[in-house]
């Protein structure tokens, strides 16, 4: 176990034909959790996760991996707007040293900075209630998140 850290391109050469991905935003209190479609063309919102500890938090992540023939993970990496690293990026990259002792499928980050903002302003132009928004907010931020990373590998 513990494969290292790849980029968005070498993580799409690991992929087996149909074999989906998973997007994650990690938050302190929850994860939004995506999921690619076999063509790894469309991210779909999945589920925002409650947090408990990392050992419960991982096997419902692996659990997830395992029932969507899931290839490997896509983790939101919260890069400040300069360019630098602070203390929730270094919590990501824990959070993903710790996924790999218990699992083969690589991880990779995707940027994503302001990804709950493009998310909350499309929200607050559909109208959607303060309520709505904070349930769906995460998933969401998981679903632009890996569409990124879908699209990047759409021009490889």
């Amino acid at each position: 176990m513990s494969a290292p850290d790849i980029s968005i391109e070498a993580l799409a050469g690991t992929l087996r034909p149909g074999q989906r991905l998973l997007g994650l935003d990690l938050g302190t209190k929850t994860i939004g959790i995506a999921v690619s479609d076999v063509m790894r063309s469309i991210a779909t919102p999945r589920e925002t996760w409650k947090r408990v500890k990392f050992t419960q938090d991982a096997e419902h992540l692996l659990a997830i991996a395992d029932e969507e023939d899931a290839g490997g993970f896509v983790l939101g990496l919260p890069i400040n707007m300069d360019g630098s690293e602070g203390p929730r990026a270094q919590s990501t990259r824990a959070f993903a040293r710790n996924l790999r002792g218990k699992t083969d499928l690589p991880i990779a980050y995707w940027d994503e900075r302001l990804s709950t903002s493009a998310v909350t302003r499309t929200l607050l132009e559909a109208d959607s209630s303060r309520a709505k928004r904070a349930e769906v907010v995460d998933k969401m931020a998981a679903a632009y998140i890996l569409q990124g990373a879908l699209d990047r590998m759409q021009n490889l």
